[in-house]
């Protein structure tokens, strides 16, 4: 199985006085260790305006990390669709592509901020709308080598991507799927599910035979199997490494809250977001603390044999063929998050690997986009 890590740059220690800067140089430093250590990808996740995550632009930080790594995959979980210019987002994937020969995984999502479709103007009750026009411009322009579309949203005069797109992006684009009416919308598209586990496992395991079947449906093959991503606490004492996940993971998910306003009722009158409204219900019932201590249990923590175990059983559950951890959130400090992605590294990631029968991104590397197969055979 793949396994890479990924950094959220979030900054909950600003009211005291702990830079953006200095975040940035923490998080670079861990990023930067991934390949030494073995993993085999680093992820970046869009997101604007708040300490929540501060990675306006997933792609340059993935541009500095290709560049300094040799061999390491490089990850979008996810670039915002509706709050980018889809052509432009073609171009910068077939960029970064281009630079890093083929290494890219292309991770989607719709967004689900509020504060962050205010910031760029965007109407958030349009967004699935605007989602799925982008993704079936940019996925059928990154396959033929241009862009062009006539939907209601977006209207894309034909234009060339330059450079132009030298290996199909099929088998290594994911989209991030919360509700199972976007899981829908991801077998349609033909691209795999990220999975971000906010709801119980077997629930993410009902919806995910629910795509795979409509998916072998309407494309007549199996689905891509999925990825998971989640939230890590590695440490040998399992009592210390309990007391930091209930101060690290839970502090994490009392970011989610304030970010998303999930105490706020806007989602059932907001287009496309009514599935999360129910959240608000939860919360409401089982309290901030309540839902921090659920979020806890889905998460990968304890001693390197608990870790290893809690992997297992997602791995059992989904098929998964790759998981990405996320070493560093709410306030740790850099000799804390090195510590636990170290540990990770050295006693769970190798029996990790073992896990699945087949590679995670399975594509040939000639595989090229239609178009340059059509120019190849004349």
């Amino acid at each position: 199985m793949h396994v890479g890590m990924s950094s959220i740059f979030q900054n909950p220690e600003n009211d005291a006085g702990v830079s953006d800067y200095s975040v940035y140089q923490k998080d670079m430093k861990i990023a930067l260790m991934a390949e030494s250590l073995g993993f085999e990808s680093v992820w970046g996740i869009e997101h604007h305006f708040t300490d929540y995550t501060m990675m306006p632009d997933v792609v340059d930080f993935l541009s500095f990390i290709g560049g300094a790594c040799r061999k390491i995959k490089l990850g979008t979980m996810v670039v915002v669709l509706p709050w980018n210019d889809p052509m432009r987002v073609a171009e910068k994937m077939s960029m970064l592509d281009s630079m890093s020969d083929g290494r890219v995984i292309f991770g989607i999502g719709r967004g689900l901020a509020r504060v962050e479709f205010e910031g760029f103007r965007v109407n958030m009750g349009d967004s699935r709308e605007r989602f799925v026009e982008s993704a079936e411009m940019v996925l059928q322009g990154l396959e033929q080598g241009y862009c062009e579309y006539d939907g209601k949203h977006i209207k894309q005069p034909r234009a060339r991507i330059r450079p132009e797109p030298f290996k199909s992006f099929k088998n290594r684009t994911y989209a991030a799927a919360i509700s199972a009416e976007s899981s829908q919308i991801m077998a349609k598209l033909g691209i795999g599910i990220l999975v971000i586990p906010q709801k119980p496992w077997e629930v993410h395991a009902q919806e995910l035979k629910d795509y795979n079947d409509l998916f072998q449906q309407m494309h007549g093959r199996a689905a891509p199997r999925p990825y998971v991503a989640g939230w890590v606490m590695c440490d040998n004492d399992a009592g210390k490494a309990e007391e930091m996940a209930r101060k690290y993971i839970a502090g994490y998910w009392r970011s989610v809250v304030k970010h998303y306003e999930m105490q706020s009722n806007h989602f059932a009158t907001t287009k496309g977001y009514e599935y999360y409204s129910q959240l608000n219900h939860t919360l409401e019932t089982m309290g901030v603390d309540g839902m921090a201590d659920f979020f806890m249990g889905l998460q990968v923590w304890g001693t390197p044999e608990q870790c290893l175990e809690k992997i297992k059983d997602i791995h059992s559950r989904t098929d998964c063929c790759g998981f990405t951890g996320v070493f560093g959130y709410a306030g740790m400090s850099l000799e804390q998050s090195r510590a636990n992605m170290t540990l990770f590294a050295k006693e769970v990631m190798p029996e990790v690997k073992k896990l699945g029968s087949r590679p995670a991104f399975d594509i040939e590397d000639d595989h090229a986009p239609a178009f340059l197969r059509a120019v190849g055979s004349h």
